[in-house]
């Protein structure tokens, strides 16, 4: 268990890094020092060789209700083109941090997950939510454009653009059963599920060779922005070529004809 963090808990588990949200008292809202742990916390994760997957979670009632709207306000959003967008940019790092990591997320949603904690869903590779996850972009319930912290770009790839204009639009939530319809989460389960059914998810996962899994994240979020076929398909070449130069490749072949679990080293 880690006590390096003021708003967050981060607990490592082997290859397994658990990231929760801890500000329990504020549905995990984000303020200045949450924003500015998570930062770190992601900017590490490049040079983390043994973290191989992150779950992320809140902790509490919420997975995170946006923006913590009790804080004093950022002075800088407010004096200026250049402060307002260094402050803007803060928040808006953190989906760009997420999706460059090498590690794939695996997003624990229950309660409500809004405006930046939508964000934090949306940024995430495979989302889980419990039965009582609410999700929406708050943004425009406040003043600002719904557009904000990538979720114009992100909700778009993952339910289509009508059902992305409507929740945009209205800032309507959307909840677990439509969710799930929708294919913006990949499984509802009740609450008290939602850690089994994500270690689940994740040891399966961690079966893949540590270079196959991170080659696979970075492959696929290229890949949805393919200009065509040719070029998804050049990338994949590329990378199953790399793979099968890994010592990992011949001791998956050999796990898998000897019907016993591989002993990878990531080498």
């Amino acid at each position: 268990m880690s006590r390096d963090h003021e708003t967050l808990d981060v607990r490592r588990e082997g290859a397994l890094t658990w990231l929760t949200l801890d500000r329990p008292d504020s549905l995990n809202a984000l303020n200045r020092a949450m924003v500015s742990e998570l930062r770190d916390f992601l900017r590490a994760l490049p040079d983390d060789r043994e973290t191989r997957v992150v779950i992320l979670r809140g902790a509490g009632r919420a997975f995170c209700a946006g923006l913590d709207l009790k804080e004093p306000p950022d002075d800088d959003l407010g004096s200026g083109v250049v402060a307002g967008l260094r402050a803007q940019r803060q928040v808006s790092e953190l989906p760009l941090l997420m999706r460059r990591a090498p590690q794939p997320f695996v997003a624990c949603v229950h309660g409500a997950a809004a405006g930046g904690g939508f964000a934090l869903a949306l940024a995430s590779d495979v989302r889980l939510a419990g039965e009582s996850a609410r999700m929406n972009a708050a943004f425009i319930r406040i003043g600002l454009s719904a557009c904000d912290v990538g979720v114009s770009y992100l909700l778009p790839r993952a339910v289509g653009s009508s059902v992305a204009s409507e929740l945009l639009l209205t800032g309507r939530f959307i909840d677990a059963p439509r969710a799930l319809a929708t294919g913006l989460v990949s499984a509802v389960v009740p609450d008290a599920e939602l850690e089994a059914e994500a270690r689940a998810l994740a040891e399966e996962m961690l079966r893949a060779t540590p270079v196959g899994l991170r080659l696979t994240k970075e492959c696929l979020a290229a890949s949805i922005d393919a200009g065509s076929l040719e070029q998804a398909i050049a990338m994949e070449d590329r990378n199953q070529i790399l793979c099968v130069q890994s010592p990992d490749f011949r001791e998956g072949i050999r796990a898998f004809l000897e019907k016993r679990a591989p002993k990878y080293t990531g080498a």
